[in-house]
């Protein structure tokens, strides 16, 4: 039963809420019928829209959660102040509130947004202050910076998606089709009032401004094609073989859209170090903290990671303010953002505020009690946060955008298959293989039919597959990089209780119709002449497949069904 549907509130409903299940194949008997000799797919341009933010007034109650700084409408500072956080704590554990909506053992509800997150917009209100109006401001700015043909997946904190005939429709994403996985509200934070700290193990602690960091003569600056993508990537097939852990937010169930490639403009953390004066002691990782609030296990903090300085290093984690030719958006953590190559996107901190630098990983609970890799024995039963592994680089991994599952296919011989392949730490898809048969046999996508190579960037591809083959196929992904590294064939290698990382071979399973066979060409002839559709597959012809002549002729020409002797 879906728990949290009789506290729902009114949302604004721009999708169409059964689109992302007909992509999945969910909702197979709707879908419609993929003719690939007639017409062109979706070209995927994106119809000019406008969105509103309503206005919204309220008295904030300013003893426990107040904004921080003028100027930084919705940042709560939590780090700096134990004693804030115990009072926090004690709110929460004084109360009750309900359980995680059931998504997996359940049926996903057929709403868009898909899950409200009301625990979350619960805990917020109970807190109270400037945390009561966040939930409610951050759909504002949903509604204005996000295209309407978003999937979202959560309401709040918001997590959301294109669709899949908008996901690789151009290499590179416009920001408001870019996936979006907040772990807390969205903060509105002037750039003029925007400051970052940096402290912690560094020779000479700074306070720079945005103006410091877009000085050229003291930082360099940088530009960069990066794919970002979330480690749930695909976990809607992780949670159709077997239910994992099941929380809202961490374990949202994200499809084939969780990933997005954007020109960043920036410059290199190193070089602020460095401006710092370097690191001093035993100094070997940066926490980066957020300004959003976030909750875990009744406790109340900022988002905060850590990467190694390693990465630092090798100039491979950006401080941005522009993204694709404009200035970053709000709900992509403006004014200034970490943007960690290569790396799942849980790492790249939004609303940046604070950099510090500490000899071990963070204890923060996004670093060390979540983003987990765990064996497949491992679950509710047993697990412990040091039997996974904290996922850093995204592994090599490929997705079908185009046919959809469950989709009745019309082609000629060959089917067009569209999609993306990505690589982590660096490393690029340098071969997209795909199979119409169940990836017993592969065919290579040509080169020409793959967008330009890039270190930290994913690669676009489609191509015609050869497929004979009418009835049920299944087509099959697979990427190699440029270290030969490649996929899991099965999904079952892949699972693992966080639902995290589903870096398996992607399946589709369609029903081919080979227009080029003359009898299959005269069958749909005749659907079309008698107006009625062929889709879906299921439903029964209801008239006759061949004439009696026919039928009598056959039996006379090859022998009775049974024989005397």
């Amino acid at each position: 039963m879906q728990t949290d549907i009789s506290l729902r509130e009114a949302v604004h409903n721009f999708q169409p809420s059964d689109e992302w299940k007909l992509e999945q194949g969910l909702a197979g008997v709707e879908l419609h019928l993929l003719d690939q000799t007639r017409s062109k797919e979706v070209d995927g341009d994106v119809p000019g829209w406008e969105g509103e933010v309503p206005v919204t007034t309220r008295k904030f109650d300013e003893k426990l959660a107040g904004d921080e700084l003028p100027g930084w409408e919705g940042y709560v500072e939590w780090e700096d102040y134990p004693e804030k956080r115990r009072m926090a704590h004690e709110i929460l554990i004084s109360q009750k509130f309900p359980p995680p909506p059931e998504f997996q053992l359940g049926p996903i509800p057929n709403t868009n947004p898909v899950l409200e997150g009301i625990r979350w917009k619960l805990w917020h209100r109970a807190i109270g202050g400037r945390l009561t109006a966040v939930p409610e401001e951050s759909w504002a700015i949903v509604l204005k910076e996000k295209s309407p043909d978003m999937l979202h997946l959560l309401q709040f904190p918001y997590n959301g998606e294109p669709p899949k005939r908008l996901v690789t429709a151009q290499p590179i994403t416009p920001n408001p089709l870019h996936f979006i996985r907040n772990h807390g509200g969205i903060p509105s934070i002037d750039p003029s009032a925007w400051f970052l700290r940096l402290d912690g193990l560094v020779k000479d602690p700074k306070k720079l401004t945005l103006a410091d960091l877009q000085d050229e003569s003291q930082f360099p600056r940088m530009e960069r094609l990066v794919t970002i993508q979330c480690s749930g990537t695909r976990r809607i097939e992780q949670i159709a073989l077997y239910a994992g852990e099941g929380d809202e937010m961490i374990n949202a169930p994200w499809a084939e859209g969780a990933i997005g490639t954007a020109r960043y403009v920036g410059i290199s953390l190193k070089k602020v170090i460095k401006y710092c004066g370097g690191l001093i002691d035993d100094a070997k990782h940066l926490e980066l903290a957020g300004a959003d609030t976030y909750f875990k296990m009744n406790e109340v903090m900022n988002y905060v990671i850590s990467v190694p300085y390693s990465k630092v290093k090798a100039n491979e984690v950006m401080l941005v303010w522009e993204m694709n030719g404009e200035p970053l958006p709000k709900i992509h953590g403006a004014p200034v953002r970490a943007v960690v190559m290569g790396y799942i996107g849980a790492r790249s901190v939004k609303w940046l505020y604070r950099i510090t630098a500490i000899p071990e990983p963070t204890h923060a609970p996004v670093q060390s009690r979540e983003y987990l890799y765990f064996n497949q024995q491992v679950g509710k039963h047993n697990q412990r946060w040091t039997d996974g592994i904290q996922i850093q680089e995204m592994p090599v991994s490929s997705a079908i955008m185009s046919p959809w599952n469950k989709q009745v296919v019309v082609h000629e011989g060959k089917i067009e298959v569209k999609g993306w392949a990505y690589s982590g730490g660096g490393r690029w898809p340098e071969r997209v293989e795909v199979s119409a048969d169940g990836g017993f046999s592969w065919y290579a996508v040509p080169t020409e039919n793959m967008s330009t190579k890039f270190k930290f960037a994913w690669r676009t591809w489609h191509m015609w597959l050869p497929c004979d083959v009418e009835g049920w196929i299944e087509i099959v992904v697979r990427c190699w990089d440029n270290s030969l590294n490649t996929q899991p064939i099965e999904v079952r290698n892949a699972w693992n209780w966080g639902l995290h990382v589903t870096s398996s071979a992607h399946r589709i399973r369609v029903y081919s119709v080979n227009k080029a066979k003359e009898r299959t060409k005269a069958r749909l002839g005749e659907f079309e002449k008698r107006g009625v559709s062929f889709v879906p597959i299921t439903r029964p012809t209801e008239f006759p497949y061949m004439t009696w002549e026919e039928y009598e002729e056959y039996f006379k020409q090859s022998g009775p069904r049974d024989v005397d002797e």
